[in-house]
């Protein structure tokens, strides 16, 4: 699409510069930053036409807690083997796994085979386009509803991401971070921010997203190459310290989150079942590998069988 044209800037620190009286909220963040997006936004496959709503789908459930760099070739691999939500939905849940690789947190493998399955069903294997028909998918939540809605259908919705909450976090409320979690008071910025057309919208926000991926990170922010630092509350403040609670820190090894990743990945190589004993030679502690096979059978993620047996799921 054409990004609106750049408007003059005036008061920063309330997202309103160089808007109009009366306008909405951030109504002055929308073109410098859609413009910024139309010159700087990466390639990525989910954002081309071909790759459709379904592709996009598949991208959402991939990039949660996951870097572009770690999901682009699995998500081609992916779009190859099953290019239709049917093409999925026709495999066992365990082949989702299998194919998820080391992407991490492999439940969302399932999810994705389970909303497969419910898009063959329903909606005769198209990705339906209404917010509320997508929500009630299983596996997906409020944010995946809302991304797949506008990303793919052009719609109008606040997609907060990690990345957005914190650009708007520093640009509109002056805080370095947003809080841990996603909170009531962050949504209904989201919505205030939201340009009023469809299509600007959904430019908006894939653009607010790209700007904390790329520009407004998390550490070593590049505020010399941001459209809107001259609006930034947090910066205009002088950049103060994040003072609310402590920023959780993603640990892995040594955890079930390793041992449970081990595990799967014997699962993953064999294409028949397993016995206890070639999954007791991944982790010396018997204790944590215990309970880190018996997580994976609770999340459907391994099926036991008899004789002590295991395999990644069927059905």
């Amino acid at each position: 699409m054409t990004a609106p044209t750049k408007p003059p800037h005036s008061s920063p620190a309330d997202g309103t510069s160089g808007a109009p009286p009366g306008a909405p909220v951030g109504a002055g963040l929308h073109a410098p930053v859609i413009d910024w997006f139309d010159e700087h936004a990466r390639d990525l496959p989910w954002r081309r036409p071909e790759a459709g709503p379904w592709g996009v789908m598949v991208s959402e459930f991939m990039l949660q807690q996951t870097p572009v760099s770690r999901v682009l070739p699995v998500y081609e691999q992916w779009l190859a083997r099953w290019p239709r939500p049917a093409d999925l939905a026709a495999e066992a849940p365990g082949e989702a796994v299998r194919a998820w690789g080391r992407l991490g947190y492999p439940r969302r493998a399932l999810r994705l085979h389970g909303a497969a399955v419910a898009i063959t069903e329903r909606h005769g294997g198209d990705v339906p386009a209404e917010h509320a028909q997508l929500l009630a998918l299983p596996g997906i939540g409020e944010y995946t509803a809302a991304a797949v809605a506008s990303f793919a259908y052009g719609q109008r919705h606040a997609v907060l991401d990690t990345n957005v909450r914190r650009v708007f976090a520093r640009a509109v409320t002056g805080a370095q971070y947003p809080p841990n979690a996603t909170t009531a008071a962050e949504r209904r910025l989201a919505r205030a921010l939201l340009p009023e057309d469809e299509e600007t919208a959904a430019r908006w926000a894939a653009a607010s997203m790209e700007l904390g991926a790329l520009v407004c990170t998390a550490k070593n922010e590049t505020c010399q190459r941001c459209p809107i630092a001259a609006q930034c509350a947090w910066r205009l403040a002088g950049k103060p310290e994040h003072d609310g609670p402590p920023r959780r820190g993603q640990t892995y090894a040594g955890t079930d989150r390793q041992v449970r990743g081990k595990l799967l990945a014997v699962l993953r190589e064999a294409h028949a079942a397993v016995p206890q004993a070639a999954l007791d030679r991944v982790w010396h502690e018997p204790v944590q590998r215990a309970r880190a096979l018996d997580g994976l059978v609770a999340d459907g993620l391994v099926e036991p069988l008899p004789g002590g047996l295991y395999r990644l799921p069927l059905t």
